[in-house]
């Protein structure tokens, strides 16, 4: 069986079965109005032992400088939906030819205290392509071993005030990486479902 076979067998279990997904809060959604739809790539490598592709956005970029993030963006007019949204985003950031992505599917939408709505897009992609860092945006490309990423133990539950009121959020490290918000939620949601992965 190969790797999307598998990640489309554990997804469509995971989709099956009622699971406990996280996402931002609510309440401050509501009160912030309209959302924005965005996607990201989560493109997994398939190696032997599988990879995430990750991106360390630079200092200067105006929104979550600095932070760990899956390459992608909001979706714009011309895009068909947001998988081609996603892969649009991954070839301008990184250089991820959307030729070289075998789309596995769709996880779980991440509504962001931003205002964002999220809907990661699951692809296989070969190994060791020749990528390249949009400098404006990415600083550094990393991969991460997925089996450490879905690991409950490294996923662990933080709180922080924001506007007068308490937050949680995940963190998970990987060496010298610290990756939370939005993008260690939507892992800790992708992780629930991919229990299921043979």
């Amino acid at each position: 069986m190969t790797l999307a076979e598998r990640l489309r067998r554990a997804l469509d279990q995971g989709l099956a079965d009622s699971l406990m997904l996280i996402e931002a809060d609510s309440r401050a959604l509501l009160e912030r109005g309209p959302t924005t739809p965005a996607a990201v790539l989560v493109a997994i490598v398939d190696r032997p032992d599988p990879t995430v592709i990750l991106t360390m956005r630079t200092d200067t970029i105006r929104r979550h400088p600095g932070q760990v993030a899956f390459p992608g963006g909001r979706v714009d007019p011309e895009d068909e939906d947001v998988i081609a949204a996603a892969l649009r985003e991954a070839e301008e950031e990184i250089g991820l030819p959307r030729d070289q992505v075998e789309i596995v599917g769709i996880a779980d939408l991440y509504r962001t205290i931003t205002g964002y709505e999220v809907t990661p897009v699951i692809g296989i992609v070969p190994p060791d392509l020749p990528l390249t860092p949009q400098p404006d945006e990415v600083a550094a490309i990393f991969e991460v071993p997925l089996r450490h990423l879905i690991a409950p133990e490294h996923q662990v539950m933080r709180t922080m005030e924001r506007n007068g009121q308490e937050h949680f959020y995940y963190e998970i490290e990987w060496e010298d990486r610290r990756i939370w918000g939005a993008t260690a939620g939507m892992i800790v949601n992708l992780s629930r479902r991919l229990a299921f992965l043979p």
